[in-house]
């Protein structure tokens, strides 16, 4: 089964936190918790965004804390999550949350994270001031995604900000998965058994408008006796710090005056999810007074009436949305009549009462934080996708590939100094290690003989290319390493290369892979070919016909190829060994017989799938066919070649090799993702050859191609190739690089740049590519 192809590893939630008192504290921690749970692979951390007034103790998932005034923190915050490979930013947004001039601090973090970025907005203002409108539209600029949580939203987002109903995702206010209960059942926690219940929670302030629904008490009262008014909630933490507690006093005062203050229950505590869900289950009918039509989103809202109340309400936004057809009841702003007319009707319709809870409870299952965890996985994965490419990023093609092959185009390529300083870092007196952390060797992963055979064939080609200079000595050292690791890793008892040593240098294994062992081959056969160093040579010579007889009674076609290069270049030095040309030519029959066997018209290929290296496979052949003067063998290596470039390409005609999150299937999808740097190089290698076989230069041209994707033009228009430390990183995700620099990716770079200085000196003794009997660059320009 193919993997998805925006697999979720690390998601960071970024806006307030629990235990700190606020509604969007709130609902970061709720959809933090959903997420994880949906995901349970995926690594949900939170940069919680903190009020430098106060001391919050943080949970565990919160791993970075942002002074919300202190620009520096977020520039932090951005490199931390760069640095321990986040993939997607959540972010929720209210104005207020974040600070500088109308919280831009935020556009700084997102800037410099550089990452996929999905933005929840809490609130949306239709009037906003110019420093609003600056900052929201920025943010909506550097979100691949934006999220509302009504369609008043959207239509705001539309109508007033210009915002791409393609970019806009809408997805409720998560709520609890509460059971529909009898209230009765929870009325006697709070002594109020016997008693009809009205409640509005949350954090007290003005805005709320809850002098409207105590004014509304003695008309309730005067029709129903029993009922009682529950008020639950701190102050808003601000306002205390303005005024005090003097807005619940004139609340309370109020009560007084009006003589219900034995009917209006005030509870002054923010309470946590488990004692919020009882208070919501006593009560019969939940009031939202508030005053500001313009309130987009009221999560007290969203998790009464999904867990089955009924509602009175002021007409605000998101209540004229969620409650309109009668799933609720709506009044006047600033109207106690209206509010006390509402209450006693449903009071006294017990059939409405009970009609209007139904309808809500069975409507809110939609909004069950699972189903709302499960929308945001969604638009995480569409963000990387949307994050793939920019028209920045288009940009930065490379110029002559942005013009396409002309007259003597070649020499306007600039290939990149040699810098081995990676490479000696990843090296120990021990051998190479495979995996790196960034840029620095990662000891738990240990070492493996599949690395050091390509480290010892860079060594040779270099050792080619630099033949007599003094320069060579400074790396021939490094050759010596390779070569004992390799002579380390040859268990004489079965004949085969072990591939995998642990840190402490204990072999894990009696054998490794198959193709582990044909790549030893490979790089013993360059020592053999390449090498101006006779004892290594000699040394080469003799473990590589130990280790050839086991690769004949393999079945892996790679393993075959891999083989088959290693024995064409042993024969650049040792041509007549008889042993040495029966098993090429077994090799490369049992190729060719397999590509007979499983292409098609419309797949010429070697297997019913393109999986890794798979230039490796067209390559070995040409090296084959020419050497052993098979035409069919030759042409059938140069065709599949030509097929697997048309499959390498992407829309803009950059180089895309196959992904490696699920590859490319015969009659599937192609994965786009991850791209690999081995796949690169193995390009450039066959392309290489075909040129030096066809002297077409549209193989030249598409090698080229090839290498530039190490630097920058991809997918995603960023350097692979490290510079400043000599490097390669470890792939190319949807949205990001994979900023680990191990020895696969960096010899992939490594060899590839050997070979095409190679090239390029090989071409510096003519004035142009050699001139073919057609005309490869009409070809090419077509």
């Amino acid at each position: 089964m193919m993997k998805p192809i925006t697999e979720l590893n690390k998601v960071a939630f970024v806006g307030d936190y629990l235990p700190r008192k606020c509604g969007i504290a709130t609902f970061t921690h709720d959809l933090r918790q959903s997420v994880a749970a949906h995901l349970p692979d995926t690594e949900c951390l939170v940069v919680a965004v903190t009020d430098p007034k106060e001391d919050y103790l943080y949970p565990p998932e919160v791993k970075f804390e942002v002074n919300e005034q202190n620009l520096d923190d977020y520039r932090r915050a951005a490199q931390f999550l760069r640095f321990h490979n986040v993939e997607t930013i959540c972010v929720q947004h209210e104005f207020g949350v974040y600070g500088g001039v109308e919280g831009g601090h935020l556009l700084t973090f997102l800037r410099e994270a550089g990452l996929p970025v999905v933005t929840t907005f809490h609130t949306i203002l239709t009037e906003p001031n110019p420093n609003q409108r600056r900052v929201f539209e920025e943010l909506v600029r550097l979100s691949q995604r934006v999220v509302t949580m009504s369609e008043k939203g959207v239509s705001i987002l539309r109508d007033t900000y210009d915002v791409s109903e393609d970019k806009i995702s809408l997805i409720p206010h998560g709520i609890p998965d509460m059971p529909f209960v009898d209230p009765t059942f929870f009325k006697d926690q709070f002594g109020v058994e016997g008693k009809k219940v009205l409640l509005t929670f949350g954090l007290l302030s003005p805005g709320k408008g809850l002098e409207y629904a105590i004014e509304a008490m003695p008309d309730i009262i005067a029709e129903h006796p029993d009922a009682v008014y529950i008020i639950l909630g701190a102050t808003h933490p601000n306002l205390v710090r303005q005024e005090g507690e003097s807005y619940r006093h004139r609340l309370q005062q109020l009560t007084r005056d009006l003589g219900v203050e034995k009917n209006v229950l005030f509870f002054n505590r923010f309470v946590e999810i488990e004692e919020l869900k009882e208070f919501i289950g006593a009560c019969d009918v939940y009031l939202t007074p508030y005053l500001n039509q313009m309130q987009i989103t009221s999560g007290t809202l969203a998790y009464t009436y999904g867990s089955g109340k009924a509602v009175v309400s002021t007409p605000y936004w998101h209540a004229e949305e969620l409650l309109a057809d009668g799933r609720g009841s709506l009044v006047p702003f600033r109207d106690a009549k209206a509010i006390a007319t509402a209450v006693n009707g449903l009071f006294s319709d017990e059939g409405k009462l009970a009609a209007m809870r139904k309808h809500a409870y069975l409507d809110g299952r939609r909004m069950v934080w699972s189903r709302v965890a499960q929308s945001y996985a969604d638009v995480f994965r569409q963000a990387r996708i949307d994050a793939g490419v920019t028209p920045e990023q288009v940009q930065r093609k490379h110029a002559s590939l942005r013009r396409g092959p002309t007259e003597e185009w070649w020499k306007n390529f600039e290939l990149p100094k040699l810098n081995l300083r990676h490479l000696h870092n990843m090296t120990d007196s021990t051998g190479l290690f495979q995996h790196a952390v960034f840029s620095f060797p990662n000891f738990d992963e240990g070492y493996c003989v599949d690395d050091n055979a390509r480290a010892l064939v860079l060594t040779s080609m270099l050792d080619n290319i630099h033949a007599g200079d003094a320069w060579n000595e400074s790396y021939r050292h490094l050759a010596q390493t390779y070569a004992a690791f390799l002579q380390h890793a040859f268990n004489v008892e079965n004949g085969r290369f072990r591939n995998f040593m642990s840190f402490d240098r204990r072999w894990i294994e009696e054998a490794g892979s198959d193709d582990s062992h044909a790549r030893s081959l490979w790089a013993l056969g360059a020592c053999v070919g390449r090498s101006h160093d006779i004892n290594l040579q000699n040394w080469a010579a003799r473990l590589f016909e130990s280790a050839l007889p086991a690769v004949l009674s393999m079945g892996s076609p790679r393993a075959w190829a891999f083989a088959l290069i290693g024995l064409h270049e042993y024969q650049r030095r040792l041509s007549g060994v008889r042993a040495i040309s029966d098993a090429r030519s077994e090799l490369a029959q049992r190729l060719l017989k397999l590509y007979r066997e499983q292409a098609s018209d419309d797949w010429p290929w070697f297997e019913p799938i393109l999986s890794y290296c798979n230039a490796r496979l067209p390559h070995a052949l040409i090296v084959s066919g020419r050497g052993l003067h098979d035409d069919e063998m030759l042409q059938v290596g140069l065709s599949s070649l030509d097929w697997l470039m048309q499959q390498q390409v992407d829309e803009r005609g950059y180089f895309a090799p196959i992904g490696s999150e699920g590859f490319y299937p015969k009659g599937q999808a192609k994965a786009t993702f991850d791209q690999q740097p081995i796949e690169a190089n193995v390009t450039i290698s066959a392309c290489l050859e075909a040129f030096l076989v066809t002297k077409n230069d549209k193989w030249l041209y598409q090698a080229w191609q090839a290498f530039d994707w190490f630097l920058g033009t991809n997918k995603l228009g960023v350097p692979v190739y490290d510079a400043s430390t000599g490097g390669c990183r470890d792939g190319l995700h949807v949205d990001r690089l994979n900023y680990n620099q191990g020895a696969e990716s960096t010899l992939a770079f490594l060899l590839s740049l050997a070979e095409m200085k190679a090239q390029e000196n090989a071409l510096s003794a003519f004035a142009r590519p050699v001139e073919t009997d057609h005309s490869p660059m009409a070809e090419l320009s077509a």
